[in-house]
């Protein structure tokens, strides 16, 4: 029998745990947090990896490909499980299937071995849509875009905090005397999979799917009529929105890949150094992200859906403005500056975005959350093929106590130049095409699936 109706939250109050609602949102951001710093746990640690293996410049980048093209499937599968199956189920399972690549990467003895398990690791990137999708449910349409941008900047900073901590993580277990710096790497990725592991089973404990309960016990039934995913795909503002999506969120992925390694090559930085100065990027994700959101909720109070697209335009030009001038920093105190504007403007369009996925087709959140977030991965492989072909070899020779040796460094000046080029003429064409149709009306009961709804 149906468990009394509780509506969707009208406000949100970050520092509130009371109620489903609170309960679920905090639950849902630091579980989204944790998978992202499971999928950039390596990210910091590539060049230990990268020696060890005698990994190639090729071989980098198709590792860098690997580790972003598994999710654009995994999002799209994802979004239309969550639409039938509900968040919470779905969530668990996705953990603890991902937990196994990320506790196992560490046995990796070979470049094809290490390749498949990136590969596989790609899978939690799904974990995003999930977020936006219960996210929103637990929301009054006038918060959504506060709450999926403060959701999903919380949990997008986990690419941050693995640049941030996983050198330290790395550094620990060989100051215990567990491993040689050699494999350090292989021992710091164990922290991440026991983290996925801790968070399936506080999201099958203590999460709903819905205010009001799980599927099930508000008698939830699918309409077989209704095939969300093809509603979302023959809407033209679903795939407006996965181009904006490609543009930031697949630039972000981008720089949480490179960044330690451009840091490192170009400049000369430590892997300490370049885990810290690459983290800033992940970390600005807790604030810039929600402002994104928050921003686009006021302007869409006064000018609708035209003025939040708007918005995302005029961010992502000048996101596009800010890659090229850090393409062409001359130091790395510049280059970390740029990185922090153009930043901030990235993850400001993010928020944007998500501010507006929710209205396309309120019967079919989850599908469009699948499809734009498809697209942002979609975007990050792409450009990912572009950095490996605009990427340049070269060598260097380096005193390391002592010995003069020969390092092989990689330069992605010229690629991040190109990338720069690109998110403009996108942010021109997004701006151009802005004026698509206005939103669907949605009231509080479209978007909350209470039970009157689901069963109509």
């Amino acid at each position: 029998m149906p468990t009394q109706i509780q509506l969707p939250l009208n406000k949100l109050n970050i520092f509130s745990g009371k109620g489903v609602q609170m309960r679920t949102f905090h639950i849902t951001w630091f579980t989204f947090f944790c998978c992202f710093f499971a999928w950039f746990g390596m990210a910091p640690l590539m060049k230990i990896a990268k020696e060890q293996l005698h990994l190639t410049k090729d071989q980098i980048g198709n590792i860098q490909i690997a580790s972003v093209s598994a999710t654009i499937i995994a999002r799209l599968l994802i979004g239309r499980l969550v639409d039938k199956y509900g968040p919470r189920l779905v969530y668990t399972w996705l953990l603890i299937i991902c937990a196994i690549p990320v506790l196992l990467i560490g046995t990796s003895q070979s470049y094809i071995s290490f390749l498949l398990f990136r590969l596989a690791i790609g899978v939690i990137g799904a974990s995003f849509v999930i977020t936006q999708f219960h996210t929103s449910i637990m929301f009054a349409p006038n918060i959504k875009g506060t709450a999926n941008a403060t959701a999903g900047g919380f949990g997008n900073a986990g690419g941050g905090a693995a640049n941030f901590f996983m050198p330290m993580i790395a550094s620990g277990f060989v100051g215990l005397g567990f491993c040689a710096k050699e494999d350090s790497w292989r021992y710091a990725m164990i922290v991440p999979g026991i983290l996925l592991l801790v968070c399936a089973y506080l999201y099958y404990r203590y999460t709903k799917d819905t205010a009001s309960g799980n599927f099930k016990e508000i008698g939830y039934t699918v309409d077989v009529k209704k095939n969300t995913f093809m509603i979302a795909i023959k809407d033209y503002r679903t795939w407006i929105l996965t181009i904006a999506y490609a543009a930031c969120f697949g630039v972000e992925i981008t720089v949480d890949n490179f960044a330690p390694l451009f840091f490192m090559d170009s400049f000369g930085a430590t892997l300490a150094v370049a885990g810290m100065a690459a983290g800033i990027f992940g970390w600005i994700n807790l604030f810039a992200r929600p402002m994104g959101g928050i921003v686009a909720d006021k302007i869409g109070k006064v000018w609708g859906f035209d003025g939040k697209s708007l918005l995302l335009s005029v961010l992502l030009l000048l996101e596009g403005i800010g890659i090229i001038w850090f393409a062409k920093s001359g130091n790395l105190g510049m280059a970390i500056f740029m990185m922090f504007f153009f930043g901030l403007s990235l993850k400001m369009a993010n928020g944007a975005t998500y501010s507006l996925v929710p209205f396309i087709s309120p019967v079919a959140v989850g599908s469009v959350a699948g499809i734009v977030g498809a697209g942002g991965n979609i975007g990050a492989m792409l450009i990912a093929f572009m950095f490996k072909a605009k990427a340049t070899h070269a060598t260097k020779e380096v005193i390391e106590n002592g010995v003069v040796k020969t390092k092989d460094l990689i330069d992605y000046t010229a690629a991040f130049t190109l990338l720069g080029y690109i998110i403009l003429g996108i942010g021109v064409g997004v701006f151009i095409f802005r004026t698509i149709a206005a939103r669907n009306t949605a009231g509080i009961k479209d978007l909350a699936l209470v039970p009157a709804k689901i069963n109509a």
